[in-house]
């Protein structure tokens, strides 16, 4: 096995970590950081406890990236002095302490490579609504009793993800299938850059599999949609007028609880204009459940002015202005094992941890793929 040339690989990884400071902007990271700090001092701060939460959590986040950076930096030169030491014990005979000191700089070496590239693909999320949290909405499609189980261990996938990312989630609504699964689900995860990141998530899976559901043990292709939208803000504007929806009441469906069947609280809003539908049924009151309900409808009008204003660019570029996202990732259990993304080529021979919620490297492919495409259409 060839020699890893250390310096060659440290001036690599400086350069990139330096790329990612300016792109990262660290004078502004911390600006930023001191105004939410004076905010989060200010003493009627939580007389708004919605926005106290925003600043607090924003704060909290910012800190936390301008933190990793400056770590990262430290690890650069600690991993210098590694080598400078591992050479220094070479020059004094003593080869023993060489070598060992030069397996640990190769160690961190690995561990530099991939928390740069992490960084990295951060900043690739410059999107107009990247940096916002997201809802993500888990769809049954074709396939019956297999496709709803699909869903549910699409749902349960993305909900493990944020979990080892200490990432809150809030579950909006859920619509149970009868025999197993669910119908669909919606869930927001409470992130700074959950939407850039989760993104990439939106379009068409698809499961092959032997059915649990079928006697004779028959392979089956199942399917479910996955579409990601950005949380609105107080800055986007999306009026909704009482004339242009529709509020219906209904009792809440599903497993357990002392509020399920029990009282019509759950909520469901149709956009007369334009026939979106969206409901909650997961909060305790009918007034909550609207509010979350309307949240969702207006993340949802956000996209939809969104796709029309590009609709409206591509028509003058004459792009083509077909979907990316379906089709997008095939999950096989039978007759062999492998997931694979269909777009950036990406794939595992091993299903289970992607179902538990290891999906980074298919999220960074996704995110890096996107980019490229980007490029080549500007």
């Amino acid at each position: 096995m060839a020699a890893v040339d250390l310096p060659a690989e440290i001036s690599s990884l400086r350069s990139t970590y330096e790329a990612i400071r300016q792109v990262s902007d660290v004078d502004a990271l911390r600006a930023t950081v001191a105004e939410l700090s004076e905010q989060a001092a200010a003493p009627d701060l939580w007389n708004d406890v919605e926005k106290a939460q925003q600043v607090t959590s924003r704060l909290s986040h910012t800190q936390a990236q301008l933190e990793r950076l400056e770590r990262m930096g430290a690890r650069v030169d600690d991993l210098e002095t590694l080598v400078e030491m591992a050479d220094e014990a070479d020059t004094e005979g003593d080869a023993a302490t060489a070598a060992e000191t030069r397996a640990e700089a190769e160690r961190e070496l690995a561990g530099l490579r991939a928390a740069l590239g992490e960084l990295e693909v951060r900043t690739l999320l410059s999107g107009e609504y990247d940096e916002r949290e997201a809802l993500v909405t888990v769809r049954a499609e074709a396939g019956g009793v297999d496709a709803a189980d699909f869903a549910e261990m699409l749902l349960r996938m993305y909900l493990r993800w944020a979990e080892r990312h200490g990432y809150k989630t809030e579950v909006m609504d859920t619509s149970y299938a009868e025999e197993a699964g669910i119908k669909s689900a919606t869930v927001a995860v409470h992130a700074p850059y959950a939407y850039g990141t989760l993104s990439v998530e939106q379009g068409t899976h698809r499961l092959v599999r032997i059915s649990p559901f079928d006697n004779q043990g028959r392979r089956q292709t199942s399917f479910a949609g996955v579409e990601v939208l950005p949380v609105t803000e107080e800055t986007d504007h999306i009026d909704i007028p009482e004339s242009d929806i529709r509020v219906d009441v209904f009792r809440s469906s599903g497993p357990g609880g002392q509020s399920v069947n029990t009282t019509d609280s759950a909520v469901r809003i149709t956009h007369l204009p334009t026939g979106i539908v969206v409901s909650c049924q997961n909060e305790k009151s009918q007034l909550q459940n609207k509010a979350a309900a309307l949240r969702v409808l207006q993340a949802r009008l956000l996209v939809r002015a969104k796709e029309e204003r590009q609709a409206e660019l591509d028509a003058l570029k004459g792009a083509d202005s077909g979907s990316w996202g379906n089709q997008m990732r095939s999950y096989v259990l039978n007759p062999y094992q492998m997931v694979k993304d269909l777009r950036t080529e990406h794939e595992v021979g091993n299903p289970v941890p992607v179902f538990d919620g290891e999906i980074d490297d298919f999220l960074e492919a996704g995110i890096r793929w996107r980019r490229q495409r980007e490029r080549v259409s500007a």
